[in-house]
């Protein structure tokens, strides 16, 4: 993990964490369970349903993780070299997604319980062009759930189409720089008024929209600019004030996000992408670099395999809760098997990263035939 942000790292193992329980809660509803015993009912509420705003929080650090790494690489977002852009971030995501979309296909046409697209209006080919043509998300809102392995990729279909925009707008802008962050930033705070605009819309699709998605990753692009052009002088005055502020209504969020929809409607999200920001401001600056290694290894690994995990998860929930029904169901036992779904979904995203991403990623970035494509490889 060299060379890491260890706070961020966190950030994204604290997220992939809550999607892996909401979905171990979807099928065994942990409130019902003996965890209310152990543990206060609004604390587990509270693991059971922040998937979706786990996905915010993804959303937000893919924002400024793209943006940080591009003003290192290129100095500027000005001088950010396209070709380059997209071959990196098509080396990190296709191969992964490639091998996904092939095994749920096989998986669909061998008639595989919880692997087999069976609504009428749904079809392998559609839900194929659909995962690789950037609207998983549409066509879901459009014709219903997909099975849960295919669904997943409703987010990375918002990402994709953010990353197609994002260096193709930073060119046109480049000599409007100060146009270009208020953009970013008007975009970033538009999430109420994108939800409000949603209202008559299917659930589906008012949980999966594109704007609300990128209005996310806007305010992670904002956050970044914004650690990246305070002076330094003025970021170890600020940095805790930031990091304090942020991870107060962070976790006042996940645990009280009822209250937070309740208090601010549609505005509530957009209170934890901003506390996301803040997080991630701070972290940048190096808030708690040397307390947020401490104890946090196994978290923070989840995090650094976020995107393998996040992809494969579902095959482990599903085989688990198959092996639960078998054994009888018991509910009252049933929050035992949160802890092997953690387990195995970090074992089955090492092997993927260990034996698939990191090879292919390194692969494709410099092997002579990608290299032709642009002038930049690092």
């Amino acid at each position: 993990m060299t060379g890491r942000n260890s706070g961020i790292d966190l950030l994204r193992g604290i997220a992939i964490v809550l999607v892996i329980i909401h979905h171990i809660a979807l099928r065994i509803p942990l409130a019902q369970t003996g965890l209310v015993t152990i543990f206060p009912l609004r604390l587990v509420k509270a693991l059971s349903r922040n998937g979706q705003s786990a996905v915010t929080i993804f959303f937000v650090i893919s924002g400024f993780l793209i943006t940080s790494h591009a003003i290192k690489r290129w100095g500027t977002l000005s001088q950010l070299d396209w070709q380059s852009f997209y071959r990196r971030r098509a080396a990190r995501i296709l191969p992964c997604l490639v091998v996904l979309v092939g095994v749920l296909s096989v998986l669909d046409l061998a008639q595989v319980p919880d692997y087999t697209i069976n609504h009428d209006n749904q079809s392998l080919p559609r839900a194929i062009l659909a995962a690789f043509g950037m609207h998983l998300n549409w066509y879901e809102g459009q014709t219903g759930y997909l099975p849960g392995g295919w669904d997943v990729l409703w987010s990375l279909s918002i990402e994709e189409a953010f990353y197609i925009g994002f260096p193709l707008f930073c060119l046109i802008t480049a000599h409007f720089t100060h146009f270009r962050a208020f953009m970013f930033f008007c975009l970033a705070l538009s999430m109420p008024l994108s939800l409000t605009a949603l209202t008559h819309a299917s659930e589906i699709w008012q949980s999966k929209a594109y704007l609300p998605g990128m209005s996310a990753i806007a305010m992670g692009v904002c956050s970044a600019l914004l650690g990246h052009h305070v002076s330094i002088s003025r970021q170890t005055r600020l940095r805790a004030s930031i990091g304090v502020i942020g991870a107060t209504i962070f976790c006042s969020y996940l645990i009280y996000m009822p209250f937070f929809w309740s208090t601010l409607g549609n505005g509530a999200p957009l209170a934890l992408t901003i506390a996301t920001a803040f997080l991630l401001i701070a972290f940048g600056w190096g808030w708690l670099a040397d307390y947020t290694t401490r104890g946090t290894g196994w978290l923070r690994s989840f995090g650094v395999m976020s995107y393998e995990i996040y992809l494969s998860h579902m095959f482990v929930v599903f085989s688990l809760m198959a092996l639960f029904h078998r054994s009888g169901g018991d509910m009252r036992t049933g929050w035992l098997w949160v802890v092997p779904a953690l387990g195995f979904s970090w074992l089955l995203g090492y092997g993927i990263e260990h034996f698939l991403s990191r090879p292919a990623d390194r692969w494709l970035r410099h092997s002579p035939k990608s290299q032709a494509i642009g002038s930049m490889t690092t």
